[in-house]
C-alpha cells in the first residue's frame, strides 16, 4: 500500500494491556462505534450474533432480569425464599420477572414443547408439583433426581432454567453447603445432559459434582453463576 502512495490510517487507539510476560504493553483497540463498524463490515449470521450480544443492554426485558438477578445476591428478600419447594421457585420467577411478564411467578396454564419434547401436562400440575416438591433432598444424587423432575415439569411459559438453577444452588447450599460453579460446565455439555437427564441422569450427576464449590458466599462466584446460567439460554 505505501508503494501505491496509499496513506495506512487506523480508527484504532493506543491502550495498554498486561501482556504475558507480566508487563503493560500498547496494544490497538477499538472504541463502541468502531467495533460496531467492524461488526457491520463481516456481516453473517455469527457477526450478526456478535453485534446483538455487544449491544445487549440493561433496558431490554433479558437485560433488566438479568439485572435483577444480580441483586438478588444482597437483597433482604434472598432470605425469605423457600428452599426445595414450588412456592420457592415461583419466588424466585417472580423476582427475576416481576414488572417484565404478567406470568411472573404464575404456573402455566398451557401446554408447551422444546425441540419435540413435550414437558408436564398443565392440567395434572397440581398433582405433578406436590409429587416433585416431595421428593427427598439429602444426598447430590436426590437433589439432582428432584432439579430434573422439576425440569421436565417447566411449570413457567419462559425462564424456566434460569429460575430452575438458582432453585438448584439454594437446595444445594442449604443440604450440602455447596454450590454449582457453572463456570466450569459448557453449554454444549450442560445441553446434552439435561436431554439425556429423564432416561440417564447419570451425566447430569457426575457433570454437577465435579463443578462443587463451597463459595456458597463468595459474591463473585454468585454473580459469575447467573452471568453462565443466562449464557445458556442464548441462542446459537
Amino acid at each position: 500500500m505505501k508503494k501505491e502512495n496509499s496513506q495506512v490510517v487506523s480508527a484504532t487507539n493506543q491502550f495498554k494491556f498486561l501482556a504475558p510476560d507480566g508487563k503493560k504493553r500498547l496494544a490497538d483497540m477499538l472504541d463502541y462505534k468502531g467495533i460496531i463498524t467492524l461488526g457491520k463490515e463481516f456481516p453473517g449470521k455469527k457477526a450478526n450474533r456478535f453485534i446483538e450480544w455487544f449491544i445487549f443492554g440493561d433496558e431490554s426485558i433479558d437485560g433488566k432480569n438479568k439485572t435483577k438477578a444480580y441483586a438478588l445476591f444482597e437483597s433482604s428478600f434472598i432470605k425469605s425464599i423457600e428452599v426445595g419447594t414450588t412456592n420457592g421457585l415461583q419466588q424466585i420467577h417472580a423476582y427475576l420477572f416481576g414488572g417484565l411478564h404478567d406470568f411472573a411467578g404464575q404456573i402455566r396454564q398451557k401446554n408447551i414443547s422444546k425441540g419435540g419434547f413435550q414437558f408436564a401436562v398443565s392440567h395434572f400440575f397440581s398433582e405433578t408439583l406436590k409429587q416433585i416438591e416431595a421428593m427427598p433432598e439429602t444426598t447430590m444424587d436426590e437433589i439432582v433426581n428432584k432439579y430434573i423432575e422439576m425440569n421436565i415439569a417447566h411449570p413457567f411459559m419462559e425462564g424456566n432454567g434460569r429460575s430452575t438453577r438458582i432453585w438448584l444452588d439454594f437446595i444445594l447450599k442449604k443440604r450440602l453447603k455447596k454450590c454449582v460453579d457453572w463456570s466450569k460446565i459448557s453449554k454444549r455439555d450442560y445441553m446434552n445432559a439435561m436431554l439425556q437427564g429423564p432416561t440417564n441422569s447419570r451425566i447430569l450427576k457426575n457433570l454437577l459434582k465435579n463443578a462443587l464449590t463451597s463459595k456458597i458466599n463468595d459474591r463473585e462466584m454468585f454473580m459469575k453463576r447467573i452471568d453462565y446460567s443466562y449464557y445458556y439460554e442464548e441462542n446459537d
